[in-house]
């Protein structure tokens, strides 16, 4: 109940979103809102439309029908430039990081929307643009500690387990500072213990940063654990929203995606 006390406004919404590819129709008519502060968890089969949605929401699809509304704006689509400005990150389905690069400097390409120096200054690497990349850097050693990455700051990521290329992942979305993060199954592949940093991560981003999160996510003992809010897609299509309970008990999601009910 206090994770409820803390959710505000609206910042998001969906309304009727189509998107289809040739004949195939990827998501049908979806509509959902997303409040201030909560995470929300969307759910579904294989299939169901999930990463299609996210894609809409920062811009990498443009659907055929439907509006965006984020703080207050409402478009036909969301473009990716606008996203990244505007304070919406997002980390994907299959880890797309710099690999010969190291966690610290990956991180830092996160900052890249929010340096004012151009080329030129930044070439000479002298006075402001100096003093710019200084405090950039700071801001992520700030980020390497809150995710307890320390001992890697410096290791390229191509080398480190998948567990922890996973969490510099969020660190690089978490450096752009942004308001809404969206996550892409970011539990993925993780055993028990790596599932359980996540969590605690994703919860700490959520409460001390006060980040709305919208996540894709298959383990459902983690979306009932750290989801206020759940929306189910089924083929492209919208079948539920609640809480986490409320969708649990919902008889058209057991049939459609959680199996027999206990």
């Amino acid at each position: 109940m206090e994770r409820l006390r803390k959710i505000g406004d609206v910042v998001l919404k969906m309304e009727g979103i189509s998107l289809a590819f040739g004949g195939v129709k990827a998501l049908a008519d979806v509509s959902f809102e997303v409040r201030a502060h909560e995470i929300l968890a969307i759910i579904g089969p294989n299939g169901a439309g999930k990463s299609s949605m996210l894609n809409v929401i920062n811009g990498f699809y443009r659907p055929q029908q439907g509006s965006i509304t984020f703080h207050g704006r409402t478009r036909k689509q969301m473009e990716p430039h606008e996203a990244a400005t505007q304070g919406i990150a997002r980390t994907f389905q299959n880890i797309a990081l710099f690999k010969g690069m190291s966690t610290l400097d990956n991180i830092m390409t996160g900052r890249n929307t929010m340096m004012k120096r151009n080329l030129l200054w930044q070439a000479l690497y002298y006075g402001p643009a100096l003093k710019e990349e200084i405090e950039h850097r700071a801001a992520c050693e700030r980020i390497i500690d809150f995710l307890e990455i320390e001992a890697i700051r410096r290791a390229p990521v191509g080398k480190l387990p998948y567990g922890l290329q996973k969490r510099v992942e969020l660190g690089r979305a978490l450096a752009a500072e942004p308001t809404l993060l969206l996550l892409d199954e970011p539990m993925a592949g993780m055993n028990l213990e790596e599932k359980q940093d996540m969590c605690r991560f994703i919860l700490d981003v959520n409460d001390e940063f006060g980040t709305t999160i919208v996540l894709i996510e298959h383990d459902m003992g983690v979306v009932m654990d750290i989801s206020d809010r759940v929306v189910v897609l089924d083929y492209g299509r919208k079948i539920a929203e609640g809480t986490p309970d409320a969708v649990r008990a919902n008889q058209t999601v057991i049939d459609a995606y959680l199996g027999v009910a206990h």
